[in-house]
């Protein structure tokens, strides 16, 4: 009988965060597209387009990582290298929200979920990957 490492499992709570992330994601494009009012925006933040564009930006962002995650979770290759991509992207965005005055946890409980998950999925993949093949 083959011994399985906890990297498996690791893998799956990876899978299951990306999908976590991606709802997160999801719900702040919905509520900045269809209230753009409810995020505070002051004179001295950059902001290149409408919250408008930036929410419907931001749902599609969303399903996207929905996707990663489930990609993760069926044992794809390919849904590692493309979450490890996402993550990154996601990390620098959710990292454009730290300074924001008026939703700074929001944004570093994102930066923690993409480090937790960025972490499971460059330690020991190959590891886990041998232990879903058994």
């Amino acid at each position: 009988m083959a011994t399985r490492s906890g990297w498996t499992g690791w893998i799956g709570f990876a899978g299951c965060l990306m999908v976590v992330i991606g709802g997160i994601d999801f719900f702040e494009g919905l509520i900045a597209a269809i209230r753009g009012s409810y995020y505070a925006v002051t004179p001295n933040q950059i902001i290149v387009f409408n919250l408008t564009t930036w929410g419907w930006i931001m749902i599609i962002w969303g399903i996207i990582l929905v996707m990663a995650g489930f990609g993760l979770l069926a044992g794809a290759g390919w849904a590692r290298w493309f979450a490890i991509v996402a993550g990154l992207i996601n990390f620098f965005i959710q990292l454009g929200f730290v300074g924001d005055t008026a939703y700074p946890l929001w944004a570093l409980c994102g930066l923690a979920l993409n480090i937790i998950v960025l972490w499971a999925l460059m330690v020991h993949w190959g590891d886990a990957r041998r232990d879903m093949a058994v």
